[in-house]
């Protein structure tokens, strides 16, 4: 697959490309001396226009038989996050962050999550994106995501035996099934698909980020999502009451 430039369609998507491909290192990269979190912070101003891309909105897909979202269809604001398995702080983000914006906003229908696949760490990665589609097949996708997340599972790897043990341990029913659907045709379209549109962002590194068409890169603090996720919803709600 290319990852050459950025493609660039419309004047936000290259903004976005410029925000993420920039700041997306910085705010992943281990802060020097420490293993504690990402050594970038976002800020988030309380106006929920600004930072915002109309036409990155587009990208939220919105499809309620997307096995690899959480939440309401149409729910006012929608967070797409572009990971990959083997990245440590999509792993961060999923233990500490991710089940309090679930808590907090999917819950009641503020929040949807939409996953997409973004192996940037090698043939493991693409492995483990493409077993993770499997899962979600069989609608145990968010299962395989917390048992690959865990603490300490990115260090036993990847390979074959172990993404059918983090299959079995998600309760994927059709272990067969899963093995074939990891090594289909389908399952590397669908991998495909979430890279390129991850790469025409400008992402360079995992986890990225976009609410409602504001971009944020890395694992920020459950501040830098909350205030995000507040501000789209507000603004969502003015748009809905102008009509």
């Amino acid at each position: 697959m290319s990852k050459s430039k950025p493609i660039v369609i419309v004047s936000g998507v290259a903004l976005a490309a410029a925000l993420l491909g920039v700041v997306s290192y910085t705010a992943t990269k281990p802060a020097s001396g420490s293993s504690s979190g990402p050594s970038a912070v976002a800020e988030v101003s309380a106006d929920p226009a600004d930072g915002v891309y109309p036409e990155l909105e587009a990208y939220a897909r919105r499809d309620a038989s997307d096995k690899l979202a959480l939440g309401r269809a149409d729910a006012p604001v929608v967070l797409i996050e572009y990971a990959d398995f083997k990245c440590g702080y999509c792993g961060k983000f999923a233990r500490d962050t991710e089940p309090e914006l679930i808590k907090k906003y999917v819950d009641d229908g503020t929040l949807r999550i939409e996953w997409r696949n973004f192996p940037i760490f090698g043939q493991e990665s693409e492995a483990a994106a493409r077993a993770a589609w499997a899962a979600g097949q069989q609608g145990r996708f968010w299962e395989f995501h917390k048992a690959a997340y865990a603490e300490g599972a990115k260090e036993e790897g990847f390979g074959k035996e172990r993404l059918t043990a983090l299959a079995e341990e998600a309760g994927v029913p059709d272990l067969a099934r899963f093995a074939k659907d990891t090594d289909g045709a389908a399952a590397r379209a669908a991998v495909s698909k979430d890279q390129e549109q991850g790469y025409s962002l400008g992402a360079t590194s995992t986890p990225s980020f976009l609410v409602n068409g504001r971009p944020i890169a890395g694992a920020q603090p459950m501040e830098t999502f909350t205030e995000a996720i507040d501000a789209a919803a507000k603004a969502a709600k003015a748009s809905k009451g102008s009509r």
